[in-house]
């Protein structure tokens, strides 16, 4: 059985009775810049290199898609959790695998998509990066307008971030590099019997 690195990882006691069809959400919630997406990425390549087929959606594609319209209000934020959680739901209904990274800051709305997948198939991962840090990562800029009140509703400036009280995994992104993370995502994956020597599909959501 993999061996989880208890260095940059926590997780939480779950059933791990091996399901009887796979298919699974991998729900990558943390700040903007705490790594989400950079780790999803290197989770796809793994997988790819697996022999698995990987589509990735980034954020402008999926609002502009699924969530034409909605602003950056706690409603509009909920309903992109939730039409992401849904589509999310659907494939890993039919075994897919999905990667989530999304910033998803309310615990209400990251409790709904879970409720959407069967038990055992949504795996919560807090991408956990300190908010210093986070600013220090941002070439877009977006922290510094958000505290100069260029925009208005930025999680972890002028809007909460609620972070997950129990999730499946933990990871810090300061203490670990994409492919590490990938990798110790994967071994959960495999230990929860969410992955085997067949090739998955999975398709990654980013908003």
């Amino acid at each position: 059985m993999p061996c989880l690195d208890a260095d940059i990882v926590q997780h939480s006691n779950i059933d791990s009775a091996r399901p009887h069809r796979l298919g699974a959400c991998v729900w990558l919630t943390g700040l903007s810049g705490s790594g989400k997406s950079t780790t999803a990425q290197a989770l796809h390549d793994l997988l790819s290199a697996s022999g698995r087929y990987v589509t990735i959606l980034d954020g402008d594609v999926v609002r502009s898609f699924l969530s034409t319209g909605l602003g950056f209000s706690r409603t509009d934020r909920d309903t992109n959790v939730r039409r992401i959680g849904f589509v999310a739901a659907e494939i890993v209904r039919h075994g897919g695998l999905v990667l989530c990274p999304v910033i998803s800051p309310y615990r209400a709305a990251r409790a709904e998509v879970r409720a959407m997948c069967a038990p055992g198939r949504f795996v919560e991962v807090f991408v956990d990066c300190p908010l210093a840090v986070c600013e220090q990562r941002d070439v877009k800029g977006l922290y510094a307008a958000a505290r100069a009140g260029r925009i208005a509703h930025f999680t972890g400036i002028d809007d909460p971030y609620e972070p997950p009280l129990a999730p499946e995994l933990t990871i810090s992104t300061v203490k670990s590099t994409p492919d590490r993370s990938a990798r110790t995502i994967i071994d959960f994956l495999a230990h929860r019997w969410l992955l085997d020597e067949s090739k998955s599909h999975a398709v990654a959501l980013d908003c």
